[in-house]
């Protein structure tokens, strides 16, 4: 009998990866129907790529300010307040009459999104000790794959029965899973974030007393959070960024291949990193965070550099196989660092890790396409695969941040 993977951990990881799929779910039905109500308006292609452009950018500037709201007011009330946002406004991006409205409302929907997100990991990272961190960073990043891989299938279908309907439920979507936080996260047990008398914040209880957080200053003078920080720049560079905007563009132009094969290529990466999303957080929490990310960045800018050499299906379906592998790693462990450098409540420090893969997915497609554009597809894939093995030679010179006697027997029990 398969045994659960949330066994041995609390109940609040649960919840928070189930409001991880519903609200990945609701991004995936809604982002097929995006640019196409945009365009209904009767602006360009540029215009409608701007209202996705919008909420990144938000998502983006407003990350810091979430994690600063956070640290003030704690990852529970940040987190409804977020999902909200992004509720109330893509309801009413469903009901908006022109094109400025459409993109107001987006920009208005990324900053939730960005407290949400923040206020989110910050809590996943408070109601788990060292040693299930990385299995709880798997999990929680599981639930996004799963929602975003059965959104766009019902995003599909909803766009051609009406542009506005897919707002519409996923603003469903996103209220059910603020209902779901709400009701569940409530009595959460963190871990303190307000220090005693005697400075101690271990023991103290969670009220009363100065609230500890940790500074993004803190954090970067330790060599662990620069190499996560730098990690997650380079996934977002590579896996959400150059993957996204370059290998649909490399398959049809530089291959010569059907579209069909586009979705294979993606599926043979998702399917990977699902797979093996749990592994890689029990690797993360009995190995350490060190070699899993030395391991995931150099597996991917592997598959990178073989990219750069494919030129028939089987090899290309090899390296898109190998992305998901070393996915799997790269998106788990540097999480974990972060959880492991916290002291109290992390919001600020968070905000900025997650604002490096954002960063990374801005600029990553931008310095690609210049040089497929001037120079070659090729090029493009070897500077991706250089920014992967940076990240790869910083996390081998970091300290591990996994406290060995925090490493749980390789049976675990219900708590």
């Amino acid at each position: 009998m398969l045994k659960s993977p949330f066994i041995g951990l609390p109940r609040e990881v649960a919840v928070l990866v189930a409001v991880a799929v519903a609200v990945a779910v609701g991004f995936g039905v809604v982002a097929p129907a995006i640019p196409l109500f945009a365009k209904s308006f009767g602006v360009g292609s540029f215009a409608a790529g701007a209202v996705i452009s919008a909420f990144a950018v938000m998502r983006f500037a407003s990350a810091l300010g979430g994690g600063r709201l956070v640290d003030a007011f704690g990852e529970r009330a940040i987190l409804a307040i977020g999902i909200g946002i992004v509720a109330v406004s893509t309801g009413l991006a469903g009901l908006a009459q022109s094109y400025p409205q459409l993109l107001v409302l987006r920009g208005l929907g990324g900053i939730g999104s960005a407290m949400f997100t923040v206020s989110a990991i910050a809590l996943l990272f408070r109601v788990v000790d060292s040693g299930s961190r990385g299995r709880a960073s798997g999990l929680f990043q599981g639930g996004f794959l799963i929602g975003g891989l059965l959104g766009p299938l019902a995003g599909g279908f909803l766009t051609g029965v009406s542009l506005r309907l897919p707002f519409f439920v996923y603003a469903i979507s996103l209220a059910a899973a603020g209902g779901i936080g709400a009701l569940f996260l409530s009595s959460a047990k963190l871990r303190p974030v307000h220090k005693p008398a005697d400075g101690d914040a271990r023991s103290a209880p969670d009220k009363g007393g100065e609230v500890v957080s940790t500074t993004v200053a803190e954090a970067w003078a330790q060599p662990a959070y620069r190499s996560a920080v730098m990690v997650n720049f380079a996934i977002g560079w590579a896996l959400f960024g150059v993957r996204m905007s370059l290998i649909p563009i490399f398959v049809t132009d530089a291959m010569g291949q059907r579209a069909v094969w586009i979705g294979a290529g993606f599926l043979c990466s998702s399917v990977a990193q699902a797979a093996l999303l749990l592994v890689a957080g029990q690797f993360v929490d009995r190995r350490g965070r060190r070699p899993a990310m030395v391991l995931g960045s150099a597996v991917t800018a592997a598959a990178f550099v073989t990219l750069a050499f494919s030129s028939v299906l089987p090899v290309f379906l090899v390296a898109m196989t190998a992305i998901g592998v070393g996915g799997a790693f790269v998106g788990t462990a540097p999480g974990a660092v972060v959880g492991d450098i916290m002291k109290g409540r992390g919001g600020r420090v968070v905000a900025a890790f997650q604002m490096a893969s954002d960063l990374g997915a801005i600029t990553g497609p931008l310095a690609a396409g210049w040089l497929v554009d001037n120079v070659s597809f090729a090029s493009a894939f070897f500077l991706s695969a250089a920014v992967l093995l940076v990240a790869m030679v910083m996390s081998l010179r970091m300290p591990e941040t996994l406290r060995r006697d925090d490493v749980r027997p390789r049976r675990d029990g219900p708590r």
